[in-house]
């Protein structure tokens, strides 16, 4: 078994720069035709090729784990659902894999409940929506799929900031 890797590796300290770096990626990449000139140019006395060796290296170090857009899916005309269902503890790491089978599963998830795993599911339309569900519940490991929709839409947006000096009790 390999080892957990840790988010901030002991051997890997992040400097001011980093911090900035990062600071200006959770705000969002600059959309226009060099973004990491614009964040260069922001930051003032670095250049694009030090911006863009500096995200491959928080990268590499597991520091930044995944760079990607956010779309409003509503508007792009898909549907999605929160969904809960009951698995046997020695039957969750199959069920995760039937689960991860599907592209439109974005997030699949344990908690300690009676209904143990919880998994998010967007599709382009409704009926496509239930045809995925439908093959999920036929598996014999699977007693039936709760289904969550939402009535109204909260979108939370968390910024770390990176200057803070954090404590034990924050």
């Amino acid at each position: 078994m390999e080892p957990a890797k840790t988010l901030f590796p002991s051997d890997y300290q992040i400097d001011e720069l980093d911090k900035k770096i990062l600071m200006l990626l959770q705000r969002g990449i600059p959309f226009c035709s060099r973004p990491y000139q614009t964040m260069a140019e922001e930051i003032g006395g670095v250049t694009e090729d030090e911006v863009l060796c500096r995200i491959a290296v928080l990268k590499e170090q597991h520091i930044i784990r995944r760079m990607s857009g956010f779309f409003n899916s509503r508007k792009l005309g898909y549907t999605s659902v929160l969904c809960a269902i009951q698995v046997p503890d020695d039957q969750v790491e199959g069920v995760a894999a039937l689960l991860n089978r599907f592209p439109g599963i974005t997030h699949n998830y344990l908690r300690q409940h009676t209904y143990n795993m919880w998994f998010t599911l967007i599709s382009g339309s409704q009926e496509e929506l239930e045809k995925i569900l439908a093959i999920i519940e036929q598996d014999p490991r699977i007693d039936k799929v709760l289904r969550f929709y939402s009535k109204q839409r909260f979108k939370i947006d968390v910024t770390f900031d990176l200057h803070k000096e954090v404590t034990d009790g924050d």
